[in-house]
């Protein structure tokens, strides 16, 4: 009878949900309204009764959608493209994201409410809906241009902090209380979090995936990103994190294989499903009544919104070196909250600290907020022919004249081939440093939390804790040697630059000798004690410390060579995967006009060809020379009508279709010798 009852309710809800899609989408509204409103339509506030027999059921099908959508949101998010993105972009995004949480926090108090329901709503208000903005820029066919770029590099952005957010709004929402220290303990365990979660992946995920893309089936590539999916977001639940932060860490991380826009293209329908189900489950809650009664706060908050959104985005824009056309654009085009807005709003009522009016309240500022965002973007090019000529033309001067000194500013390169060194190693011992402490994080989980056949194997606690702190010592072991050894080129860099013959005197290499040294000893001294303090829930008694601190020397000088090539292939693997470009969606390219004209060639792939170890698509042979490869002839078997996401590889003979011309191309193209045939056959 049960399933009966979550057949039927499944059904109404996608139902109601495609017709009232269909209509929204006739309307060139976002679909997402078509969503909430389905939700309104079944829920149980609307008369004369609810279609739904169990929320309960649907709103576990909605805790899939937010994972679902928050991975999706992670795949169109780019470490790569974050490097680019520049300082205008993360401005505009803090200044946003600050400005809008103090005037949220202060309309909430203004209204009435209670300090948590005032800090949720000034959480919400400050991210901005990635996934309306984006399929509106699509719908506009604006997706190529400067300011659209600068918006999804603020949307980035956002959605590294919205992260955070949800963590400190969760360490708040449970102690009750914010401090400082809270604050920088909630923020090391999380940074700790997404560093160990995101090199680990980065080495680690997209080798996987390319080695399951190899089998050329949808099913087994599917199943496997879905599977990183809910396995890094359950660890994120084990660990007290939302279930949303590891699908979009685990996403970033799936982003950068080269298989990403296949990847898009299987989730996409899956991700679509669940996520209607999320937004129907949103529309379940809204209450007519509740909205009647806070129509007065729906209005201000949505007024806020719009005009506050606007000025910070546009400002940030501006202080960032882009002149006053592009920052009204952008600004014009990020008011509105979303899906990030929902997850929020949904924290609080799931832990329970927020009052159930905050909800409905957030969906409905949500809805109006999205209607307004198509005639915003829409409206930005006249708003800012406006400004262009009504602006007093001393303002315009001045706003002039400080955009081109920013970029002049921008353009020149600061600090020298030292300081880069010096930043570089710098950045490379703090990242060291996160990995250990993340090690030492899961060997106290593991304490805390201990596997029976762990248990089993040792006599008591303390054997067990000593078993742990081994085992942590030697997994970070090459952490450590790496790190003293990037401590030894420091004192050795800084010792050559800082100390000078001219300043010191006779004694210049005695104190050079001397800091080479003592920065390495500091350093080390320094690292210890962070061990210890990571570590102290773990120490075992002093006797058996000194044991084990003897037997992690003696494998640390044993294994110093293999360690250091263990973290070598780990840096190289890192570099390869930022290196790497995604393979080019396929162009829709027209068959050849004159098909008798025709002909086949079989071309062998040497060691040394330009084609080996990439995919069709990467190629582009079609595109650059009009020839098409319809089969692959290989030890292992063979392939017929291959697909773009097939690699080639050494030894590989390729079928090749096309005229002479195009053929002889095809051969130029792939590094074989032309052919002797003049028809281009083999």
């Amino acid at each position: 009878m049960h399933s009966i009852q979550f057949l039927q309710d499944l059904a109404v809800v996608l139902v109601i949900a495609g017709i009232v899609t269909v209509l929204f989408n006739r309307l060139k509204q976002p679909v997402v309204l078509g969503y909430i409103l389905a939700g309104f339509i079944i829920g149980p506030h609307t008369p004369p009764y609810s279609l739904i027999h169990s929320e309960e059921t649907v709103n576990t099908l909605a805790e899939l959608g937010v994972i679902l959508l928050m991975f999706s949101l992670g795949l169109e998010f780019s470490l790569r493209k974050l490097r680019q993105v520049g300082g205008p972009a993360l401005l505009a995004a803090l200044l946003e994201i600050f400005a809008m949480g103090w005037v949220g926090f202060e309309l909430g108090r203004l209204f009435g409410w209670n300090t948590t329901d005032s800090l949720f709503l000034g959480a919400m208000l400050s991210m901005s809906s990635t996934t309306i903005i984006i399929k509106v820029l699509n719908e506009l066919g604006r997706t190529k241009e400067k300011f659209a770029q600068l918006i999804f590099g603020i949307l980035i952005i956002e959605d590294i902090l919205g992260i955070a957010m949800i963590a400190l709004l969760s360490g708040i929402a449970m102690t009750g209380e914010l401090s400082v220290g809270a604050v920088g303990l909630t923020l090391g365990k999380l940074g700790v979090f997404l560093v160990v979660v995101l090199v680990a992946g980065l080495i680690a995920v997209p080798r996987l995936i390319g080695y399951v893309a190899k089998f050329r089936s949808n099913e087994m590539l599917l199943v496997t990103v879905l599977a990183l999916c809910f396995g890094v977001s359950l660890l994120a639940a084990k660990l007290g994190y939302s279930v949303a932060l590891g699908a979009f860490v685990i996403g970033a991380v799936v982003a950068e294989a080269r298989e990403i826009h296949r990847i898009e293209t299987l989730v996409e329908p899956v991700r679509d499903m669940f996520s209607a189900v999320f937004f129907v489950a949103i529309g379940l809650l809204i209450d007519p009544r509740m909205l009647l009664e806070h129509w007065v706060p729906i209005l201000a908050i949505t007024t806020a919104v719009v005009a506050c959104k606007v000025v910070a985005c546009a400002s940030g824009t501006f202080l960032g070196g882009h002149d006053t056309r592009t920052s009204l654009r952008v600004g014009l085009s990020v008011a509105q909250i979303g899906e990030f807005s929902f997850i929020i709003a949904s924290l609080g009522v799931t832990l329970n600290v927020t009052s159930q009016f905050l909800y409905p309240v957030a969906v409905a500022v949500s809805a109006i907020t999205t209607l307004l965002t198509p005639y915003l973007i829409r409206g930005s090019d006249r708003v800012a022919d406006g400004f262009d000529r009504k602006a007093p033309r001393a303002l315009a001067n001045i706003l002039t004249v400080y955009t081109r000194w920013v970029g002049r500013f921008a353009q020149q390169k600061a600090g020298n081939l030292a300081a880069g060194l010096v930043r570089r190693w710098c950045a490379q011992m703090a990242l060291n440093a996160a990995l250990v402490a993340g090690v030492f994080a899961g060997a106290l989980y593991l304490g805390r939390n201990p596997p029976a056949l762990l248990v089993g194997l040792v006599p008591d606690a303390d054997w067990l804790r000593a078993v742990l702190w081994l085992a942590a010592m030697l997994v970070a072991l090459p952490l450590f040697i790496a790190t003293f050894r990037k401590l030894q080129a420091l004192g050795l860099l800084i010792a050559e630059t800082a100390v000078s013959s001219a300043g010191v005197g006779e004694g210049a290499a005695s104190v050079r000798a001397i800091v080479a040294q003592v920065i390495p000893a500091a350093g080390v001294a320094i690292l210890g004690l962070y061990t210890l303090m990571l570590s102290s829930a773990l120490l075992p008694t002093f006797r058996v410390l000194l044991v084990l601190l003897g037997v992690v020397a003696l494998v640390g000088w044993l294994l110093r060579r293999t360690f250091i090539g263990l973290y070598s292939k780990a840096q190289v693997a890192l570099a390869e995967t930022f290196a790497q470009e995604p393979e080019a969606r396929p162009a829709a390219t027209p068959l050849p006009s004159l098909l008798r004209e025709a002909n086949l060639a079989l071309v062998a792939i040497g060691a040394g060809s330009p084609a080996a170890g990439r995919f069709i698509r990467e190629l582009g042979l079609r595109a650059r020379t009009g020839a098409s490869v319809v089969g692959i002839e290989r030890a292992g078997g063979n392939i017929l009508n291959p697909g773009p996401d097939d690699e080639l590889q050494s030894g590989d003979n390729v079928l090749l279709h096309g005229t002479p011309g195009q053929l002889e191309r095809a051969r130029a193209e792939l590094g074989a010798p032309a052919a002797a045939d003049p028809a281009g056959r083999p």
